[in-house]
């Protein structure tokens, strides 16, 4: 197996930067006509799993929605990491935001990033917001087992900035902490791509920067080219970013952007031709936003 983010770079060459949430919320369970149970859960997300496998770069399960059918829901989670991942192509990031300390964060990443395990995807979602430190069990998982972790950084809910735009002192003076991330991140996949030539490649550490927050990556001084890693975009389609949008907040690295939509698509449902003709639509726009 190689590093994911060789094998998400070599999905999103062949089938265009474009990530699908499964995201089985009751509203769209209710619009595919499936019951708010198990067996709805599960018909929704294998549809989509079916549908849209090796057809676009990544999918991505939001583990709240399983989690909420307790361990039926977390079974039919595990049925939909095993269909993705045996694709080949289309990677699968588990959407679970983990991020705690010591044991605690090492179990997380036992779960979800060690080979053999029936949570383990391609990459996990993880929060650095205990200090991205703190999520040291979690890098050394995935680099032991060649998966991948999407940090948060800067998210387009409105609570976020509070956080994410707040300064702390830094070795090289003040820094907002969504850069301090970014720069955390950048300093490992630069250890990973040691003796690649620059520009080239992408590390396995992302970040997820929502392609709606405006202009806060150039005023927080983030350089997101430096970072030489995945960026998942959510926010594009339904939640309002288009073109414009993901070249104003990406610049110069929109070539390392996965766009991230979710209603866009499933809301094409549930037949697998409209979820097929949604998605292709989505990967064409994105595409063409990200030259």
């Amino acid at each position: 197996m190689t590093a994911f983010g060789a094998r998400l770079e070599a999905a999103m060459d062949r089938l265009g930067p474009l990530c699908v949430g499964i995201d089985p919320h009751p509203g769209l369970l209710d619009a595919w006509g499936l019951p708010d149970d198990v067996e709805g859960l599960r018909r929704f997300a294998m549809t989509v799993v079916e549908s849209l496998a090796g057809r676009v770069a990544a999918l991505k399960p939001q583990a709240a929605f399983f989690e909420r059918h307790g361990s039926a829901g977390v079974a039919a989670l595990e049925e939909v990491v095993a269909a993705t991942r045996a694709d080949g192509t289309t990677q699968v990031i588990v959407d679970a935001k983990r991020g705690d300390i010591g044991s605690t964060m090492a179990g997380y990443a036992d779960a979800y990033l060690r080979e053999g395990s029936p949570l383990a995807g391609d990459a996990l979602t993880v929060s650095p917001f205990l200090g991205v430190g703190s999520l040291e069990p979690a890098f050394r998982a995935a680099a032991a087992n060649e998966r991948g972790l999407f940090v948060l950084a800067l998210t387009s809910n409105p609570e976020g900035p509070s956080v994410q735009h707040a300064v702390r002192p830094g070795d090289d003076g003040p820094v907002a902490v969504a850069a301090a991330i970014a720069r955390h991140v950048a300093a490992r996949n630069a250890a990973e791509l040691a003796g690649a030539p620059a520009g080239t490649g992408l590390g396995s550490v992302g970040l997820v920067v929502g392609a709606t927050v405006g202009d806060a990556v150039g005023r927080l001084g983030i350089d997101l080219a430096a970072v030489r890693g995945p960026l998942l975009a959510p926010g594009v389609g339904a939640q309002g970013a288009g073109p414009a949008e993901l070249r104003a907040v990406f610049g110069s690295a929109r070539r390392a952007v996965l766009a991230s939509t979710s209603r866009a698509v499933l809301g094409a449902g549930p037949t697998a031709v409209g979820l097929r003709d949604a998605a292709a639509r989505a990967v064409d726009d994105a595409a063409a936003a990200l030259r």
